[in-house]
């Protein structure tokens, strides 16, 4: 029998999951969050086998616990969920030592077979997702416009964001523009969804954007 810890902060998609996963002969889910802070502590007090993490958690991300994961209990392969696959997010998971790295898309026999071979001590990723990980271009923004990007992320308007970096409003909207084109965005949000699910900007804990809380894309 395969035990999994399953990360998921909606619940009717975990619920879902679980559902799923416990329909298998050879796999049971002994622990479930809805919270990334939650994993590492969980992990340790059961002892699963595999741990099911979703990228984009609350308070600590998905890739972020199963570094920490690893380090604190190696016996624990994780797998990787997101909503979009990426190559800097997937160099990201496999520098986090992820064994399995799947988008939620996929058939769920996908995902069933990529537990059992991580439990197994495979590694399982898409082989294109692979080679254009290898093949992926480093962080196109610079240092200013990952500082513009970050206090946009915590819903500043242009004006707060001029204020903040000491920059002219004229300064900060030239950034956003060149930062859209650079990473190939229609709007200032989605440019953040694209950065962070790269792996090049990681919100902090309870940013904000405007009212709705910021959640990576999926």
């Amino acid at each position: 029998m395969i035990s999994l810890l399953l990360a998921e902060d909606m619940h009717l998609i975990r619920k879902a999951l679980i559902a799923l996963l416990s329909s298998e002969d050879d796999l049971e889910v002994i622990a479930e969050t809805d919270k990334g802070d939650d994993i590492v502590r969980l992990a340790c007090l059961r002892r699963p086998d595999v741990a099911v993490l979703d990228i984009g958690l609350p308070d600590v991300d998905g890739i972020t616990a199963a570094a920490e994961l690893h380090r604190r209990l190696p016996s624990c392969k994780t797998v990787i969920l997101t909503g979009l696959g990426t190559p800097m997010a997937l160099r990201r998971a496999l520098d986090a030592n992820v064994r399995g790295f799947v988008v939620k898309d996929a058939l769920p026999s996908h995902l069933v077979d990529c537990i059992r071979r991580v439990s197994r001590g495979e590694r399982v990723v898409d082989p294109e997702l692979a080679v254009a990980a290898l093949d992926a271009d480093s962080n196109p923004l610079t240092a200013r416009e990952l500082d513009v990007l970050e206090t946009a992320a915590g819903g500043a308007t242009v004006g707060e964001i001029a204020d903040r970096l000491s920059l002219s409003r004229g300064t900060v909207r030239n950034y956003l523009s060149r930062i859209l084109t650079k990473v190939g965005a229609r709007s200032r949000v989605e440019a953040i969804q694209i950065a962070s699910e790269s792996g090049w900007l990681w919100p902090s804990p309870g940013r904000e954007i405007g009212i709705l809380r910021y959640r990576p894309r999926r």
